[in-house]
């Protein structure tokens, strides 16, 4: 072999190397499955795509949620079947915004960690990769969430059909360790339009069929074994919701009653009386007080 052979094949070999580098790769596991109990998928630009481990996920015990007890027994119970290895849901989460719906997620996973049970946070952009990330925790011993948080989609997004045929439309059966919990303040994850409405049917007995786009638009949350619905909070219980955040910032009881009116003027700048703003409130008050 001459000189010259021998440097152009090291030459088409390091250029093999450098186009393997960049080529989109599959998924592999992460080294330690004990860094953290939450990880969260990301796609590289390129096209590489890793499960990272959340060095500091935020503490939320169950009790510290306050005037949603009924969604709360639902998600708890539902949660507890899985990490027990019993028949459980996928979950879908609507409703008003800032009233616990990931709160309540990531209370469970707090709660049932020690028992197994992890999360996997995909963003919706990222759905598409669903089957990888799926393929990747199926042998491993832990329970497995992957959660989606604010889901909703535009027409003809990716991820819709991708995250469709994993909850019920795929030809694999479903993996008995991952559950998918998603949060969407849209019941029916698309938008709806008055022309939708166009599409109805109607028999000569008056029976109502709803016509093919309503049904594609509905044919996602229906996948979802669960739903659980969340409501804008009365006046008293956003006043119970921000006692009990200050109660955890060990404000006073008598600052506590003091401090209703002024949490009644912070929810009215802006405009809602979530358990968001009312924590948001409690962070501001206890730390100026």
């Amino acid at each position: 072999m001459t000189p010259q052979f021998e440097s152009l094949v090291e030459r088409a070999e390091r250029l093999i190397d450098r186009i393997e580098s960049i080529l989109p790769q599959p998924l592999s596991a992460p080294a330690d499955w004990n860094a953290s109990i939450a990880w969260r998928y990301r796609r590289r630009s390129s096209g590489h795509g890793t499960l990272e481990p959340v060095r500091h996920v935020a503490q939320m015990p169950l009790d510290a949620l306050k005037e949603i007890d009924v969604q709360k027994e639902k998600i708890e119970r539902n949660t507890r079947q899985f990490v027990e290895g019993k028949p459980a849901n996928n979950v879908l989460l609507t409703g008003a915004r800032g009233t616990g719906k990931s709160s309540l997620i990531r209370a469970c996973l707090h709660a049932y960690a020690p028992q197994g049970l992890r999360l996997i946070e995909v963003d919706k952009a990222e759905l598409t990769d669903l089957p990888d990330i799926v393929e990747v925790v199926s042998g491993r011993p832990e329970k497995f969430i992957v959660f989606s948080d604010d889901l909703s989609f535009d027409e003809g997004e990716p991820g819709y059909k991708a995250l469709k045929s994993i909850l019920d439309g795929s030809i694999a059966a479903s993996t008995p360790n991952v559950l998918i919990y998603a949060t969407s303040n849209r019941r029916h994850l698309l938008p709806e339009y008055m022309k939708d409405n166009l599409s109805y049917t109607h028999t000569e007995d008056g029976e109502v069929h709803p016509g093919e786009v309503i049904e594609e638009k509905i044919s996602l949350s229906e996948r979802f074994g669960l739903w659980v619905s969340f409501y804008p909070f009365t006046q008293n219980e956003y006043l119970a919701i921000v006692a009990q955040w200050l109660s955890s910032f060990d404000v006073a009881p008598a600052e506590i009653e003091a401090a209703k009116k002024e949490a009644l003027v912070w929810a009215l700048e802006r405009g809602s009386r979530s358990g968001r703003v009312a924590y948001q409130f409690a962070r501001d008050f206890a730390g100026r007080a």
